[in-house]
């Protein structure tokens, strides 16, 4: 994605999310532009002093990437289920980064311990239990691959930490283009 790109994403989440916050009538977004309008999956990851305030996402998506941006943003401050009782208020606004992950179709994988940390993010699945973990999660713990992968089976999966070991368990590698804490809206 181009610089202008990013900051269309990410002006549309902002307002959407002050929108939410404050009780004003949501943005509608829309976009002429062929990326804005791709059927991805995308992220948004909202923090505040580095401390997580919600992340949620979708891996496929059969709304434009611009209408995704803005459904994530509200479902990231207002259903992550970590954040219940504790939602995000009007006083940290102006202290919230918001980070959007825009990524590639999940690929399946014979081999988990092939990825990449900081470059492919996971998706663990058996039966019902499933959990990802965005590619960024390895940079900001410093985890090995067979942390990251046994992590996410324990944690966010809830199935046994070596599951991602077993044929039944399904893994799938994705990439993401992650823009936003840093990247700062014109």
């Amino acid at each position: 994605m181009n610089d202008k790109q990013k900051n269309t994403l990410l002006k549309i989440a902002r307002d959407t999310l002050e929108a939410l916050i404050t009780h004003k009538p949501k943005p509608v977004p829309k976009s002429d532009d062929p990326e804005m309008n791709s059927h991805c999956g995308c992220f948004v990851t909202l923090k505040n002093h580095e401390r997580l305030r919600g992340c949620i996402g979708r891996f496929i998506s059969d709304i434009p990437l611009i209408e995704l941006v803005a459904e994530m943003t509200i479902a990231s401050a207002s259903e992550d289920p970590r954040f219940e009782g504790n939602r995000i208020k009007a006083g940290e606004l102006n202290k919230l980064d918001i980070e959007i992950s825009v990524l590639s179709p999940l690929k399946k994988t014979d081999d988990p311990l092939s990825l990449r940390l900081g470059i492919d993010g996971i998706y663990i699945k058996r039966g019902f239990a499933s959990g990802c973990f965005l590619p960024q999660v390895a940079t900001e713990t410093g985890w090995t691959k067979e942390e990251f992968l046994s992590y996410c089976c324990a944690h966010k999966a809830g199935l046994e930490s070596d599951a991602w070991k077993d044929p039944k368990t399904e893994v799938s590698l994705f990439t993401a283009e992650v823009f936003g804490a840093d990247f700062k809206v014109i």
